[in-house]
């Protein structure tokens, strides 16, 4: 049996939780929102306020999905209460961003500033003119939005410049070795 697939998921007051014949789940809750079509033949039963998740066999397939779908369940019902956030951290000299409306603007010593619209669900918030928080109730899409942003400017080994996330450690490299002055 999976460790974390039989682990029972426990739905908060205030949550709304569905669950349709072709393991559609609807979840709904103070943070909007969230519904996704879940593997035909996992078994999802709802008893109260607990969601449980079962495999129909042993099946390499099935063992692989109980685990995942019971996650997928969990991480919607912690999105839908508490919501996800990731943290950017910009470093460079004059590397900034700022956020103009619904727009994320980006000075990434480019010629030109980079420009990125902040998408449905998802808000991004500029605290700091080096850092960037991006926050959402699905999980993926934050995680999604949040790397989208860092691939503007991925953090380079030499000198540490660019978009990272703010848990990342960068690994440094020493420069060239060799330049002797005579």
């Amino acid at each position: 049996m999976s460790r974390i697939g039989k682990m029972p998921v426990a739905i908060p007051a205030g949550v709304d939780f569905k669950v349709d014949g072709s393991n559609h789940v609807v979840v709904k809750g103070p943070n909007g929102t969230l519904s996704q079509e879940m593997h035909k033949d996992m078994i999802i039963k709802v008893d109260g306020s607990v969601v449980t998740v079962e495999r129909p066999s042993e099946q390499k397939l099935h063992k692989a999905l109980h685990g995942l779908t019971r996650t997928l369940i969990a991480n919607m019902i912690e999105g839908v209460t508490k919501g996800f956030t990731k943290t950017l951290e910009i470093n460079g000299v004059g590397y900034r961003a700022q956020k103009q409306g619904k727009k994320l603007t980006l000075t990434l010593g480019f010629s030109h500033p980079v420009e990125m619209n902040e998408p449905e669900g998802i808000t991004i918030e500029v605290p700091a003119p080096n850092q960037i928080i991006v926050k959402g109730a699905d999980k993926q899409l934050v995680g999604h939005v949040a790397s989208k942003i860092r691939e503007k400017r991925p953090p380079e080994p030499y000198k540490g410049k660019g978009i990272k996330y703010s848990t990342e450690v960068i690994r440094r490299k020493e420069g060239k070795a060799g330049a002797k002055k005579k």
